[in-house]
């Protein structure tokens, strides 16, 4: 357990990766309510459906407080979904090669995805990564990894003991 501790550590992802993460995973949620309105137009042009048009119209109508509330909540179950799902990866992840892991190497628990999740709601933790440690990681027990370094060390470490335990036959 101590090793794998050790191993997190040393794959962490770059903070280039981080903030890559970051814009893409954003630049989905933009995308999904750009097609959203383009769906509406659509279905409306063509099919004279009024109740996304509707929708929204609504959408447009909200104060500057409830469009960033439904763009937080919007981005949470996003990356909360996927990283749930997808072990540990969001689009952006997927992208640049990363994933989210629990301290001890393994895919982290329901719970710390939720964690992780909610604790975005704290202003500019999006920034908080550039430190040491992002605070959604550290309060989820949580970090990024580089996927594919940290997979070959993790097998490295597996086969160097399947060897050791071999010797013990």
């Amino acid at each position: 357990m101590i090793e794998n501790l050790r191993i997190v550590e040393r794959n962490k992802a770059s903070k280039g990766a981080r903030f890559l993460n970051f814009l893409i995973d954003r630049t989905v949620i933009i995308l999904f309510f750009v097609g959203l309105g383009f769906l509406a137009a659509t279905l409306y042009q063509f099919f004279e459906i009024e109740f996304l048009i509707k929708f929204v119209y609504k959408l447009e109508g909200l104060t500057r407080f409830e469009d960033i509330l439904l763009g937080w909540i919007t981005y949470f179950l996003y990356v909360f979904i996927t990283e749930y799902f997808c072990n540990g990866k969001t689009l952006g992840k997927l992208l640049t090669g990363t994933r989210a892991v629990s301290i001890d190497g393994s895919k982290p628990s329901g719970k710390e995805f939720f964690i992780r999740n909610i604790s975005r709601l704290v202003p500019f933790d999006a920034f908080s990564f550039l430190g040491d440690i992002g605070w959604h990681d550290s309060w989820s027990n949580t970090r990024v990894v580089d996927d594919k370094k940290f997979l070959n060390e993790i097998n490295k470490n597996t086969e160097i003991d399947e060897i050791g335990n071999k010797g013990l036959l």
